[in-house]
């Protein structure tokens, strides 16, 4: 064949681009539990910051130690153990398989839950973690992060200082979800809302419509006083 005609090169050229993805699908398929198993970790990780339990080294060791039950929401607000495995997209289990989480964990001998958020901030996702008390009202901790928030401005939610602000505020009024953020100073009700970021409006209101909108789906379980 002569190497220097158009035939030859289109040849050429076709069988390494078939090399070459056959490579990064063979690397791909190589790499995808240890992907997997570093987003299920990562996943631990923020669950156990929401607990106020940070910077851990094991996640797996913490998190077998403090969260005792993944459970999901029944229609009428009870709770049953989640036996299909440990999962990471909660907006995905929501929209495609109808599955509310909740964590049960112990913390000191006192029992939280542990509630996945997530929402669009102002340039992308925002997703984040709630834990209450085991009066299903009160905040004991929480966990933000973003995708492509602006430093210094709205990416401050990942920040301990204004996660902080959150602990042993109340999330229910007459029964609704009246936990949330409002604009920097601008707080009414201090038992409910924390400060947003000065220079972050746009994200600080979608962390707001993020708690509101995921904790209600969640109301038939803050508001049932039965055992379960």
């Amino acid at each position: 064949m002569n190497t220097n005609s158009n035939s030859y090169t289109i040849i050429y050229a076709s069988v390494i681009v078939v090399i070459v993805a056959f490579l990064l699908a063979f690397v791909s398929s190589s790499l995808k539990e240890t992907q997997n198993k570093n987003v299920e970790m990562d996943t631990k990780k923020q669950i156990l910051s929401a607990l106020n339990i940070r910077n851990v080294e094991d996640a797996d060791a913490e998190y077998s130690k403090y969260i005792k039950a993944d459970m999901l929401m029944n229609e009428d607000g009870t709770l049953a153990e989640n036996t299909s495995g440990f999962a990471t997209g909660y907006e995905k289990e929501v929209k495609e398989n109808n599955r509310l989480h909740v964590f049960v964990a112990e913390i000191d001998g006192a029992t939280k839950y542990v509630f996945p958020v997530y929402g669009t901030g102002l340039w992308g996702a925002i997703w984040g973690y709630v834990a209450l008390n085991d009066d299903k009202d009160t905040v004991y901790g929480t966990y933000f992060s973003h995708a492509s928030e602006t430093p210094g401005l709205g990416a401050e939610i990942a920040t301990e200082p204004f996660q902080a602000q959150f602990q042993n505020k109340k999330t229910l009024e007459n029964g609704e979800i009246a936990l949330g953020v409002v604009k920097h100073g601008k707080v009414e009700k201090a038992d409910y809302q924390v400060d947003g970021i000065s220079g972050g409006t746009i994200t600080s209101v979608a962390v707001d419509a993020m708690i509101k909108n995921c904790l209600s789906n969640y109301k038939k379980f803050l508001t049932n006083n039965v055992e379960e």
